[in-house]
């Protein structure tokens, strides 16, 4: 089998919610509940945080440290060559794309989308570029060296900031597989990524909620809990989705 690995996206500049990947949450950071989810996805060799150069990004090379899982530092801007350098750098073979303003990940999404790539003849899958599941849950699975090919085909700035916009939108040369969910997991309305205050308010109520008792609390719940109490979903229901493509 391919080396399979995740990378995580994140760095402490956040234009809406500075150092938000650091915030607490029952006890830990933000950033240290995602990396707990991703340990429990069973095709995973490894995990790598990829971060920049800047100073300001110290602190999530420590934490880094801290957790004991790899850490590259480059690009602020060409997050597309970022990845790559933290993919290349513990010997991917294939690329688990996660953004660190995901901390609710749900380890079984995470294991299907991984499944889905490596069972069926593609070259992208993703439960993402197709919305259905809430905004939050997102994974995106690639080779390496797609992604190398990629980077090489495109000049483009924007397509070199969104690491796979630029696959996403050649079809043709990379084929791509799409995993929805089932009915009862479909509301890509929910918002359970971490981009401003609001999104910080709600995603520590989850974590706070189930408790140390249930850390590693799925999709599923947080949406039949969210179904039983409109005032939750109310917390981030006006911050407004940034696109990228």
């Amino acid at each position: 089998m391919p080396r399979t690995i995740a990378t995580i996206e994140a760095r402490m500049t956040s234009s809406r919610l500075p150092g938000k990947v650091l915030l607490p949450a029952g006890g830990k950071p933000l950033l240290a509940h995602l990396v707990h989810r991703l340990r429990a996805v069973p095709s995973l060799d490894a995990i790598v945080l990829a971060t920049t150069a800047k100073p300001t990004d110290d602190p999530l090379a420590a934490f880094a440290a801290e957790q004991g899982i790899a850490c590259f530092r480059g690009s602020e801007d060409d997050v597309m060559e970022r990845v790559i350098g933290a993919a290349a750098s513990v010997g991917a073979e294939t690329v688990v794309e996660i953004t660190g303003d995901c901390p609710l990940i749900d380890p079984q999404i995470v294991e299907q989308v991984i499944r889905l790539f490596l069972n069926n003849d593609c070259a992208y899958a993703s439960n993402a570029h197709i919305r259905g599941y809430p905004d939050g849950m997102d994974v995106q699975v690639f080779r390496l060296e797609s992604l190398r090919r990629s980077a090489a085909m495109t000049s483009d700035p924007t397509e070199h900031e969104h690491v796979t916009l630029h696959i996403r939108r050649h079809p043709e040369l990379f084929r791509p597989i799409h995993l929805l969910p089932p009915h009862e997991l479909d509301w890509p309305d929910l918002g359970l990524t971490l981009d401003e205050p609001a999104d910080y308010r709600l995603i520590k109520t989850l974590v706070e909620y189930f408790g140390a008792e249930n850390p590693l609390f799925s999709c599923r719940e947080i949406i039949a809990l969210l179904r039983s109490r409109p005032d939750l979903v109310a917390i981030n229901s006006d911050v407004k989705r940034k696109g990228d493509a």
